[in-house]
């Protein structure tokens, strides 16, 4: 989902509304270790950086122990990425390093990336009430919001503190019981089809 958010030489720094960057400061006991997708209009403040053009976040360490993510919605051309990426990258952190991560993403439920790293990855879920969730676009509180439902995704342990944090901001579920569960069409059964463009949508 690009939703305005093209990754490109054009693009808009949309960031984190301040109610829910005080809400992740919360959930971390106010030391947000990293945020591997900032940029120079971002108030998360976290320890470690990391920002285009000077670093590529996918590319770099993520071997911290509380991560917060907004990433790009929509598709980088130069590199090759998209949301997916990143939440792969987040379900690796958190299996690898044990890490507690929050992401704010679009809610897309029938989406490759939901089955496979959301679904069956992911301890619980925060579908935000916002109607148009206003990010800060380009330094700039005074817009008209973003035109898709989002929410906060957590993998982590503390599942209760999860709920207890964001619960003022929608419904929070937790999806613990899913975790290492089938969830959707795997790869293996979409290149059953031989056709290119359904194997391309399905990975």
């Amino acid at each position: 989902m690009s939703a305005g958010r093209k990754v490109n030489t054009l693009s808009q720094h949309w960031c984190t509304p301040k109610k829910y960057a005080d809400a992740v400061r919360e959930m971390f006991n106010n030391n947000i270790e990293l945020d591997p997708c900032s940029n120079i209009f971002s108030i998360i403040n976290a320890n470690i950086e990391y920002m285009l053009p000077l670093n590529d976040g996918l590319s770099e360490n993520w071997n911290f122990k509380t991560i917060y993510v907004n990433p790009p919605y929509g598709a980088d051309r130069v590199r090759g990425t998209t949301i997916k990426n990143w939440l792969r990258k987040c379900v690796e952190t958190y299996k690898k390093h044990d890490s507690e991560i929050l992401a704010l993403i679009p809610v897309a439920t029938n989406t490759t990336h939901w089955k496979y790293y959301v679904f069956g990855e992911a301890k619980s879920i925060c579908f935000l009430y916002d109607t148009r969730l206003k990010f800060i676009i380009n330094g700039d509180n005074d817009n008209k919001g973003a035109p898709m439902a989002c929410c906060m995704v957590y993998w982590g342990d503390d599942v209760s503190k999860f709920q207890s944090v964001f619960e003022k901001f929608g419904a929070v579920v937790d999806i613990s019981d899913l975790v290492g569960r089938r969830i959707g069409k795997k790869i293996d059964e979409c290149t059953l089809f031989q056709e290119p463009e359904f194997v391309k949508h399905c990975i």
